[in-house]
């Protein structure tokens, strides 16, 4: 699809189906968020500094998993549904699978800790738009959702305390 077809089919979306994504469309959601597009490392969306803060982690239905971009694999997290958990709205729970997008705060010594979280959540938005156009080329729903309690999903995650979530991001 076209770039200009795919910005006006763009949206968000609440509305989800509990059905499952395929591997492959896993796999590409997660290529297009933020994989590697060319030598050295470099992602489909930009980053702050060059330095690499964002993780993106996919709480599917039979886990929490870690994008590991040097393989293009996932990593198991944690064995738990933890999709209920990251936002306050109901339709979180029922999507197939929900991004969420966590922070190294330590990677950013050259940082305020009070500014940390502004310039991790433009990092955070570039990828979700990156996730908004595979949806709308993809006919996919999303939404980028920052109504999420940030310190509950962190511990349910079980990220060290450097580490914080910027957003979550349901698919389906």
């Amino acid at each position: 699809m076209p770039l200009m077809s795919a910005l006006k089919l763009r949206r968000s979306t609440r509305e989800y189906a509990d059905r499952p994504l395929s591997q492959q469309t896993l796999s590409d959601f997660l290529w297009a968020a933020f994989g590697v597009n060319r030598a050295g490392g470099k992602r489909t969306a930009p980053y702050w500094r060059h330095i690499m803060v964002i993780d993106v982690y996919a709480a599917l239905a039979d886990g929490v998993w870690l994008y590991d971009l040097a393989s293009h694999a996932l990593l198991p997290h944690l064995a738990a549904d933890i999709r209920a958990d990251t936002g306050l709205q109901d339709f979180v729970g029922i999507a197939p699978l929900d991004l969420v997008y966590v922070a190294h705060g330590e990677r950013m010594t050259d940082t305020p800790p009070a500014d940390r979280r502004l310039y991790a959540s433009v990092d955070t938005g570039f990828i979700g738009q990156n996730v908004y156009l595979y949806c709308a080329a993809e006919s996919f729903a999303t939404v980028l959702r920052g109504a999420v309690d940030y310190p509950r999903l962190g511990k349910r995650m079980m990220l060290p305390e450097q580490q914080f979530v910027t957003f979550a991001q349901p698919v389906g």
